[in-house]
């Protein structure tokens, strides 16, 4: 599993290919984490906590008091923050050959959607409000970076 992992003033996700013909807003959050999941053929459980912890604990968030002091930084948990989780099979993408991205490496959409359900869940069992994309859909997500403050990780 490989994730993106934004501190973000505010972001939003809109479904733009929703069968009503118009664009629906799925999730939105203010100041917290926005995180984009790449899911891979062997994820599996223990991916999955890895990340959710990952995603709740770690200090990324700026102090209640606005700090950004490195030491004084929060985890989604301490400070109750919600999450946006956007589904990404293209953090996948293999560029070393030519001139396309392969995708060889991403899980099937059949593999990968209920494993991106999974995690969303267990970032629920912690108490963190979660808010999602449409798993599969093709997606317009606004995110105000709050630094920029950018973390990659992989489980």
């Amino acid at each position: 599993m490989r994730v993106v992992i934004q501190r973000v003033k505010r972001a939003k996700v809109t479904v733009t290919d929703d069968p009503s013909g118009e664009p629906v807003v799925t999730g939105e959050i203010g100041a917290g984490l926005c995180v984009l999941i790449g899911i891979t053929h062997t994820d599996g459980p223990a991916q999955i906590e890895k990340i959710s912890r990952k995603i709740a604990q770690l200090k990324l968030l700026r102090s209640p008091q606005g700090s950004d002091d490195p030491s004084e930084r929060v985890g989604v948990e301490e400070v109750n923050a919600p999450v946006l989780i956007v589904s990404q099979f293209t953090l996948y993408a293999d560029v070393r050959k030519g001139k396309k991205p392969g995708w060889s490496h991403a899980a099937p959409a059949e593999v990968a959607e209920p494993i991106f359900h999974e995690l969303v869940q267990a970032v629920r069992d912690r108490g963190i409000q979660v808010e999602t994309g449409r798993f599969g859909a093709m997606m317009d997500v606004e995110i105000v970076n709050d630094g920029p403050f950018t973390i990659i990780a992989e489980a």
